[in-house]
C-alpha cells in the first residue's frame, strides 16, 4: 500500500511541476543570460540591457526559449515518473543532469554567437533552427540515457509504474 501512496505522490508532483513550469524560466533564464553575456564579453565588446545584448552592430535578443526550460522540465518529469528513484537520488540526478543541460546550452549559445559574428545571419538562423528543433531533444534523451547508465537505473519512466499497478490489480 505504501508503494501505491508513493506512486500517487510522484504523479501528483509531476503534474504540479508541469503546471508550474514557468519556475524553470525564473531560475534558469537569468543564469543563462548572464553566463552567455559574460563569455561573449571575453571576445567582443558587448552591453546588456534587460534581455538584449548589443555587440558591435549586432543586436541579440535573449528570448525565453534560449533558457531551454523545457529540457529541465523533461528531465525532472523523467526522474519523477521513474519508479524506484529515491528523493536523494532524484535530487542528484536532477543536479547532474541540469549541469549537463546548462553546459550544453551555453556552448550552443556561444557557437551561435560565433556563427553570427563570423559567417553571418543566414548560417546563424539555419543552424539555430536545426539545433533547437532536432539536436536539443536528442541531447536531453542522451543525458537521460547517460544518467540511467551511470546510476544503474533499470526502470522505465511510466512503463514501470503501469506494470506495477496492473500487477497490483491482478492480485
Amino acid at each position: 500500500m505504501r508503494s501505491l501512496w508513493v506512486l500517487g505522490l510522484r504523479w501528483i508532483s509531476a503534474l504540479l511541476l508541469a503546471l508550474f513550469y514557468p519556475v524553470f524560466y525564473v531560475v534558469f533564464s537569468p543564469l543563462t543570460l548572464w553566463v552567455s553575456y559574460g563569455i561573449l564579453q571575453l571576445f567582443v565588446e558587448a552591453t546588456l540591457t534587460g534581455t538584449t545584448i548589443f555587440a558591435g552592430t549586432k543586436t541579440l535578443l535573449f528570448v525565453p526559449a534560449c533558457t531551454a526550460a523545457s529540457a529541465y522540465l523533461l528531465l525532472a518529469l523523467l526522474i519523477l515518473l521513474t519508479r524506484g528513484i529515491s528523493l536523494q537520488l532524484g535530487i542528484k540526478l536532477f543536479l547532474l543532469g541540469s549541469v549537463l543541460i546548462f553546459a550544453a546550452n551555453i556552448l550552443r549559445i556561444q557557437f551561435l554567437f560565433y556563427l553570427l559574428f563570423s559567417v553571418g545571419k543566414n548560417y546563424f538562423e539555419t543552424l539555430h533552427l536545426l539545433i533547437w528543433k532536432v539536436l536539443s531533444s536528442v541531447y536531453v534523451a542522451a543525458v537521460w540515457i547517460f544518467l540511467t547508465w551511470k546510476f544503474k537505473i533499470e526502470e522505465t519512466p511510466l512503463v514501470s509504474d503501469f506494470q506495477y499497478v496492473f500487477k497490483k490489480i491482478k492480485r
